[in-house]
């Protein structure tokens, strides 16, 4: 890979596109509440007005929720041409779980729409399920999510069946294909009651002022969090689902940090106002 990695603290660009002639690629750590399309808007602005160039190439590689964080690669100039070879490698993510409740969107995006008994689940418990989920398997993602379904964006069915008052995990069952997706690594961080409140202090400044956010913090309800290395294409919103079906119960995403992109770590990413920094 010849492209340039921006890292922290490697200063300034140089104002001339044409001395990276592989491109630029920038780790960065996504803020909360921003959409993927939102940090790019932000990046290739800066890039154009830095650059000179107008018709100057910018992308990602990796859709991140926009309540996840975490490690999104942007790419600039040639360097858009590894996008789909960067999305390919391995990820690793620090998902929030918390159990005795589900919501439409399986994070917080939705209100909760069900309830379920939760005092069986334990730290015990939690742990001899996990190496369950080890290994390829079919996986249903969710239907709040950008996957195509013939055509159209499954989020835009799922608005219009929750509307009508549809079921969507079964809808999502009959209208997604199952995807062969490959877990290597599960761990337990922690355990314990759900204190984390949705209404987290990221700049949502330059945001999507559409996404929405609910906070189930002041139920009381179990929470887990759980290391995850994995495939491309595995959705761990599914995951949490899925996790909560076995222990009997419910469950939804409360937090989700991409930790791990290929060999692009969250702790070695930059944030938003240092890459744009580096395109004064």
């Amino acid at each position: 890979m010849d492209a340039l990695i921006l890292r922290p603290g490697s200063g300034p660009l140089s104002k001339t596109i044409e001395d990276y002639p592989e491109g630029i690629i920038i780790p960065i750590d996504k803020p909360y509440r921003w959409t993927s399309a939102d940090v790019i808007r932000k990046v290739k602005f800066a890039a154009i007005r830095h650059f000179g160039k107008k018709n100057l190439k910018v992308g990602h590689a990796g859709t991140l929720d926009p309540l996840a964080t975490g490690v999104l690669l942007v790419c600039i100039g040639k360097a858009t041409k590894l996008a789909e070879e960067l999305q390919s490698h391995d990820k690793e993510y620090v998902a929030g779980i918390t159990f005795g409740a589900t919501t439409p969107s399986y994070d917080l995006e939705k209100e909760i729409d069900r309830f379920f008994p939760y005092e069986h689940i334990n730290e015990e418990s939690i742990k001899s399920v996990l190496p369950s989920f080890i290994g390829e398997q079919d996986q249903v993602a969710p239907l709040f999510s950008a996957k195509s379904v013939d055509g159209v964006r499954a989020y835009e069915l799922a608005r219009k069946l929750h509307k009508e008052g549809k079921t969507l995990d079964e809808a999502a069952k009959e209208l997604i294909r199952t995807a062969r997706i490959r877990i290597n690594e599960l761990e337990l961080i922690s355990f314990g009651e759900n204190t984390v409140p949705a209404d987290r202090t990221d700049d949502c400044s330059s945001a999507s002022g559409r996404i929405n956010v609910t906070d189930n913090s002041a139920l009381g309800l179990p929470r887990a969090a759980i290391r995850m290395a994995c495939s491309k294409g595995t959705y761990v919103r599914a995951f949490a689902r899925d996790l909560g079906e076995s222990l009997h119960s419910g469950a939804h995403l409360d937090s989700l940090q991409r930790s791990r992109s290929g060999v692009f770590k969250v702790e070695e990413s930059l944030s938003i106002e240092q890459a744009i920094s580096a395109l004064q």
